[in-house]
């Protein structure tokens, strides 16, 4: 029986990478996004390059009831999710006073609460099964505050300590999960955040999403808890730790300032 590949946020980007890469090794997918005619092309492109099967749902993952919702219809489809990706979330760029508070409720709904839900009620079913694995993306971000970034970068520590957490506990189980940090990457985030004019996205040497997927991809398949794209950054997001908070927040909004 094929493997079958859970991947949110799969219609650009880091997440659409992903699916990628699930594809090409005869996984079957369960893809969600919003973009119904770009899941549509992705799924017609991937059914008859690798002879897998492409299940899509379009929904707003930052609906509170999102994750409850696909997990019925997937279990009612008996569709078994052995890989859970949960890669779905954006950001928003400027100062906290300035933000519009509508789009960060939306925000730590996506980037926490649904990513939370999906873990809970497919880690239940891996659990019974004991076997699978779980890959949340989270960000360098996750590992220092972020003046002008600051709600984005709240969730992302949310998701580092909670995959690290949850880790612990079901690694005897089986099953491993694994937080994905990358840092700024070529893909369409900074435009959804606002955050084109910002140095950290200035740089002509970010990575590419389809880079950080096959960095992801294998530090999942290995078990690893924290996999942090980047030598740099994985520099930076240990150096954090012997660096006096208040000087890793003036450093931090330093960079995130506009070019």
């Amino acid at each position: 029986m094929k493997n079958t590949a859970l991947i949110t946020g799969a219609s650009n980007g880091i997440g659409l990478e992903l699916a990628k890469i699930h594809a090409s090794k005869g996984h079957d997918l369960v893809l969600i996004a919003r973009n119904k005619s770009k899941l549509e092309e992705i799924k017609k492109e991937l059914e008859e390059q690798y002879k897998i099967s492409v299940y899509l749902f379009i929904k707003d993952l930052s609906e509170i009831n999102a994750a409850q919702e696909i997990y019925n219809e997937t279990t009612e489809q008996n569709i078994q999710i052995d890989y859970l990706i949960n890669n779905a979330g954006f950001g928003d760029y400027g100062m906290f006073t300035e933000t519009d508070w509508n789009k960060e409720l939306q925000m730590i709904n996506l980037n926490m609460t649904t990513l939370t839900h999906f873990t809970k009620l497919y880690l239940q079913d891996m659990v019974l099964r004991g076997r699978g694995k779980i890959m949340n993306v989270a960000s360098t971000a996750a590992f220092q505050s972020g003046p002008t970034f600051a709600v984005y970068s709240a969730t992302k520590a949310y998701v580092l300590s909670f995959s690290e957490a949850v880790n612990n506990e079901v690694r005897n189980k089986g099953i491993t999960i694994t937080a994905l940090c990358p840092g700024a990457t070529k893909t369409g985030f900074q435009d959804a955040a606002a955050m084109n004019d910002s140095k950290i996205f200035k740089s002509k040497n970010l990575p590419s999403a389809k880079e950080v997927a096959e960095f992801g991809y294998a530090s999942m398949m290995k078990g690893k808890t924290v996999a942090i794209h980047g030598i740099m950054n994985s520099v930076l997001a240990f150096s954090s730790r012997l660096i006096p908070r208040a000087i890793v927040v003036k450093v931090t909004r330093k960079v995130l300032d506009k070019a």
